[in-house]
């Protein structure tokens, strides 16, 4: 399989997955800007720090006339606790068939310890309007970066 290398201006590629608001899909959210943040897992900490970042800034984003969604290989199920645990404001989508992940490029091949495995590269995507990509963040380190996004999508 070749590396999908999404670059800002390409149409994002369509998803339509279950959330813990309903279904969410692209085109549902056509119209309005979003940021869709891949995170590798629930309730670990750099994924808990970064989800309640985005959280407690969603009014914010709100005002941007921004939706956030969250999106893990983790079930819905899992979502749920894990909001509900932290207090968590913002809708977190589950792609466990890894559609999603894989079309946007952030399933890939990690490394541990010497050990070669699949997983979720931490990721960022600013979506405007029209379903295009305005901005990418890869390979993203947690502190500042909800911060960094509502920059972004302010200027959008």
């Amino acid at each position: 399989m070749s590396k999908i290398d999404l670059q800002p201006g390409d149409v994002a590629p369509a998803f339509d997955l279950p959330s813990t608001t309903g279904r969410v899909s692209l085109e549902k959210l056509r119209g309005r800007k979003v940021v869709v943040y891949f995170y590798p897992k629930d309730d670990t900490p750099g994924c808990t720090t970064e989800a309640i970042d985005f959280s407690r800034l969603r009014e914010d984003f709100a005002k941007a006339r921004t939706e956030i969604l969250g999106v893990s290989p983790d079930p819905v199920k899992s979502h749920e606790k894990f909001r509900q645990k932290h207090d968590l404001a913002i809708s977190l989508a589950s792609d466990e068939s890894r559609t999603m992940l894989e079309s946007f490029g952030v399933w890939v091949e990690k490394s541990m310890y010497g050990r070669q495995y699949m997983g979720v590269e931490r990721s960022t995507f600013l979506i405007d309007g029209a379903g295009k990509i305005a901005q990418i963040w890869r390979k993203v380190k947690v502190a500042g970066h909800a911060e960094a996004v509502l920059e972004a999508a302010r200027k959008l």
